[in-house]
């Protein structure tokens, strides 16, 4: 288990294959604000509500100037069929092995009906144009946290 990244740290460069298994980087983003949000999994309620949102809200977000990247330890097969389904918008990165997820501080303990167990915390982290976290949110809400986003970046 990792650490909570801190605004003012430098965000963790990844290369993660998409939905179509093409290779996407943070650091290919560099010169615009990302952000990077992380999901437990593909084609459950709260994941599909959540990635809806971030697709109704693409253009928005893309006109003041961020990129999307919704990470999950999914396969990218499991991940087209999630964009297929649901008519998604924002690109979908697989991290089958978590490496990604544990640099982010992204997985841990969680606790569900009293049971402690490991798995994906659903977080999101802004990133710069220069690569540094503006806002790293953990433990964040599905429902709601785009808006909540927008709003606190006065978008």
């Amino acid at each position: 288990m990792s650490e909570r990244l801190q605004p003012g740290d430098v965000a963790p460069d990844f290369t993660l294959p998409d939905a179509d298994g093409n290779e996407v980087s943070l650091s290919a983003h560099k010169g615009r604000k990302v952000i990077v949000y992380f999901y437990p999994a593909a084609l459950t309620p709260g994941c599909t509500k959540q990635a809806c949102d971030f697709t109704d809200n693409l253009s928005l977000l893309a006109d003041a100037g961020y990129d999307v990247l919704g990470i999950s330890p999914d396969a990218p097969e499991k991940l087209g069929k999630f964009r297929e389904k649901e008519n998604l918008k924002v690109t979908l990165l697989a991290d089958p092995d978590e490496k990604v997820l544990d640099a982010y501080g992204a997985f841990g303990e969680k606790m569900n009906y009293g049971r402690t167990y490991l798995g994906v915390i659903r977080s999101t982290i802004i990133v710069d144009e220069e690569g540094k976290v503006e806002k790293a949110l953990y433990n964040v809400r599905a429902t709601g946290h785009v808006a909540k986003i927008i709003k606190d970046l006065d978008i």
